[in-house]
C-alpha cells in the first residue's frame, strides 16, 4: 500500500461528531526488492539484489543511502569475533551502469550521475556473497542454524536527508518504511527454510519463491532438523520451531502463542499473513511474520520467561509490523505499547493495569530520546518499563483496561500502515481521552506539537 502524502482520514469516536484527521509521517521513499540468495553446503552465500527505490518526497535525491547490516560483523568492525563474517561485494549497478560506492560500517552510500527529482525513480542493484558470524547479533549462526536479519541493503526512509543512524548493538538502529518483496531461495536440501514470506513449507523445499506486500523487512532463517509444532487459529498456520526443547514445552509455548494471537486480532486488528512463526532460538526480536525468543541480549532465560518473550514479540507483529515508528527516536511507541499489550493480555480478569511504580529508581529522562543519549544499561528502563508504566496510570484514571483495549484498537484502525511518532500519538491519545492539555505526559515524554488542527 503506497501513501504519496498524507491521507487525511476522517474517523467518529463514539457518538461524537467532532472529527480528528490523523497526520502520519512521510515516508520520503518507497521500495520494491527483487532478491536471490542461495546457500551451499559449507554455509557460504551468495546473493542478486535489484531495488526500485521511488522519490516520494519534496527533494532531488544526489546519492543513495543505505543499510548494509553484516558489515558490522566483520573483522574490520568487530574484531572481538571469533568468526566474523567474510563478506564481498561483487558489483554495484545504478539503472543497470556499474556505479562507484563506498561501505563504512553499515553505511553504504552511492552517487546518481543523474538526479532523481521528486516521482522520479533509480533502480539499486548489488551481488556481494558473505558468510554467516557464529558469535553474531540476529544475523548469526547458532549451531547448525543460520538466522539471517538484515542481511541484504535496506532503503532508509527520507525526511530532509536520508534517515539513516549509526549502527548501535542494542535496540533497533535502522528504520525502513512497508515495501514490497519479491524473494528466490536455494538452500540445501536437508535444512529448513522459516522466512517472512507466508508459504513457507515444513519440511522446508531446497528452492522456494515467494511474493509479499506491505512489510517493513524480510527476515530468513535457515534450520538444520527442528522439531516444530503447527496449530491453525483463524485460518493462519502458526508454527514454533525448537531443538533441544522437550515437545510438551513446544506445544505450551504454541498454546501460548495461539492465546496471545487471538487476543490481539479480537481486541487490536487482523493479522495480514497466513503464517506466524516462532523460533526458539537467538535474542527476543520480532520480524514481520516471525520472531525469534530464545535469549535476552544473550541472557538465558527460562521456560516462563520465553513464553512472555513470545507474546510481547506477536504483539509487535501490530506494532512495528503494521503501525510504524522510527525505532532510533521513538522506540517506546513499538516497544512500550508492545510491552503495555502483553500484560494486557496477560491480565485477563482485572479492570485497573497493574505496574511496578519506578519513580524514584534512576535519573529522571523522557522514553523518547534518541538511543544513543540513553546508557546501554538504562535504555530498556525508560523504553520500556517507564512508557508501559505512564500509559498505565493514564488508563487507570479513564477507564482502566477496557479504554485502553478501546483505544488501541481504534488506534491500530487509523494508523495502519503509516508511520508515528510520539507527537502524534500524544495528539491522538488527548483528542481520545479528552484531555486538555499534556500534563499526564510531563517528566516522560519529550513534546513539540500537539495541539489539534
Amino acid at each position: 500500500m503506497w501513501f504519496l502524502y498524507v491521507l487525511s482520514i476522517i474517523i467518529l469516536i463514539g457518538c461524537s461528531d467532532v472529527v480528528f484527521n490523523p497526520q502520519e509521517v512521510p515516508a520520503g521513499s518507497q521500495s520494491d526488492y527483487n532478491m536471490k540468495l542461495s546457500m551451499d553446503t559449507n554455509g557460504r552465500f551468495s546473493a542478486d539484489v535489484s531495488i526500485d527505490i521511488l522519490n516520494v518526497s519534496n527533494e532531488k535525491w544526489d546519492e543513495l543511502k543505505l543499510y548494509f547490516i553484516p558489515n558490522m560483523f566483520t573483522s574490520e568492525n568487530a574484531p572481538q569475533l571469533n568468526t566474523p563474517s567474510e563478506i564481498g561485494i561483487e558489483s554495484v549497478k545504478i539503472d543497470n551502469i556499474d556505479s562507484s560506492y563506498s561501505l563504512e560500517k553499515d553505511t553504504l552510500k552511492v552517487p546518481l550521475k543523474s538526479s532523481v527529482s521528486p516521482n522520479g525513480s533509480v533502480k539499486f542493484q548489488m551481488k556481494y556473497h558473505f558468510t554467516v558470524p557464529s558469535d553474531g547479533f540476529r544475523f548469526e549462526k547458532i549451531d547448525s542454524n543460520y538466522h539471517l536479519a538484515q542481511w541484504y541493503p535496506m532503503v532508509p526512509t527520507y525526511q530532509k536527508g536520508w534517515n539513516k543512524q549509526a549502527y548501535r548493538s542494542k535496540g533497533e538502529t535502522y528504520h525502513t518504511t512497508f515495501s514490497n518483496f519479491n524473494g528466490t531461495f536455494d538452500i540445501p536440501k536437508d535444512y529448513t527454510l522459516v522466512t517472512t514470506f507466508d508459504e513457507d513449507s515444513y519440511p522446508g523445499r531446497s528452492s522456494n519463491s515467494f511474493k509479499i506486500e506491505n512489510v517493513k523487512e524480510i527476515f530468513v532463517a535457515i534450520l538444520k532438523d527442528p522439531k516444530v509444532i503447527q496449530k491453525e487459529s483463524n485460518n493462519v498456520n502458526i508454527r514454533v520451531f525448537g531443538k533441544d526443547e522437550s515437545e510438551e514445552f513446544l506445544d505450551e509455548v504454541a498454546e501460548t502463542a495461539v492465546e496471545s494471537f487471538n487476543y490481539f486480532q479480537r481486541n487490536i486488528g487482523p493479522y495480514p499473513h497466513k503464517q506466524l512463526d516462532i523460533i526458539l532460538d537467538g535474542p527476543g526480536m520480532e520480524y514481520p511474520g516471525a520472531v525469534t525468543a530464545g535469549s535476552i541480549y544473550g541472557r538465558s532465560v527460562t521456560n516462563k520467561e520465553i513464553k512472555t518473550i513470545v507474546i510481547h514479540e506477536i504483539a509487535h507483529q501490530w506494532f512495528y509490523g503494521m503501525v510504524s515508528n522510527d525505532p532510533y527516536t521513538d522506540a517506546w511507541l513499538d516497544e512500550g505499547i508492545a510491552e503495555f499489550a502483553t500484560y494486557l493480555f496477560l491480565m485477563p480478569n482485572e479492570k485497573e493495569i497493574r505496574y511496578l511504580d519506578l519513580s524514584d529508581s534512576e535519573e529522571p529522562m523522557p522514553s523518547n530520546l534518541p538511543l544513543h543519549e540513553y546508557s546501554k544499561s538504562l535504555q530498556s528502563n525508560y523504553i520500556y518499563g517507564q512508557s508501559f508504566t505512564n500509559l498505565a496510570k493514564i488508563f487507570n484514571q479513564h477507564g482502566g483496561k477496557q479504554t485502553a483495549e478501546d483505544f488501541f484498537k481504534r488506534y491500530f484502525t487509523l494508523y495502519k500502515y503509516k508511520e508515528v511518532d510520539t507527537d502524534e500519538f500524544v495528539r491522538f491519545m488527548k483528542f481520545y481521552l479528552e484531555l486538555e492539555d499534556d500534563a499526564l505526559f510531563e517528566g516522560w515524554l519529550e513534546l513539540g506539537n500537539t495541539e489539534n488542527e
